[in-house]
């Protein structure tokens, strides 16, 4: 699947924000205004003045509505809460070449807060997904101690892991360990098996 690079870079931060929420075991990767900072640092979110509490509770709210795309039953599902997106954030394309970048296009508008700027340009990335009747590449892992959000960009729609070297592997050589443990019960006819480290179960 081609996608342009501000598409991409887009969709990674969509995909980071929406990593940020708590889960069991894991803390709000946005606990407070400092963590946001952050953020927007590790992420080179321009245009970002001086951040405060109402950034905060403005970025968490894009933060949830993100993970709701992921979580659409459907394109048209997901076409109403990105149209929700974009329209609330005002967005208002425009090209720019900044820090040495090639020309490509900013859809938030000059001044917006970063929950705009992230609900403008990442709302925009998902909607370039639904447009080209990709949704299903929006997905969560399926280790079932993880969930963490990614979006499958292999060629086959294969990827099952958030990581293939963390999730997948582990996964797979639980699997294995388990058929182990099953022919060591039952010895008769069991051959020598070879664990198969693989990386996320897909094809990129």
């Amino acid at each position: 699947m081609q996608i342009p690079h501000d598409t991409r870079r887009a969709l990674d931060v969509v995909v980071a924000l929406v990593n940020t929420a708590a889960e069991p075991g894991r803390p709000d990767g946005l606990a407070d205004v400092t963590a946001l900072h952050g953020f927007v640092k590790e992420h080179a979110i321009s245009d970002v003045g001086e951040l405060g509490s109402r950034d905060l509770t403005g970025v968490r709210t894009v933060r949830d509505k993100f993970a709701q795309v992921f979580a659409a039953p459907s394109s048209r599902a997901a076409a109403a809460l990105i149209n929700e997106l974009v329209a609330t954030a005002g967005t208002t394309p425009q090209l720019t070449d900044h820090d040495g970048y090639d020309w490509h296009v900013h859809y938030f508008a000059p001044g917006a807060s970063v929950g705009d700027h992230l609900a403008a340009d990442g709302g925009m990335a998902l909607a370039f997904i639904v447009v080209s009747g990709e949704q299903e590449r929006l997905r969560r892992c399926e280790a079932p101690d993880c969930r963490r959000a990614f979006v499958d960009l292999s060629r086959n729609r294969s990827r099952r892991y958030c990581d293939s070297r963390t999730c997948g592997n582990r996964l797979h050589v639980a699997a294995y360990r388990a058929r182990r443990k099953g022919a060591d019960s039952h010895p008769e006819g069991s051959g020598s098996e070879q664990v198969e480290i693989v990386h996320g179960g897909e094809q990129q």
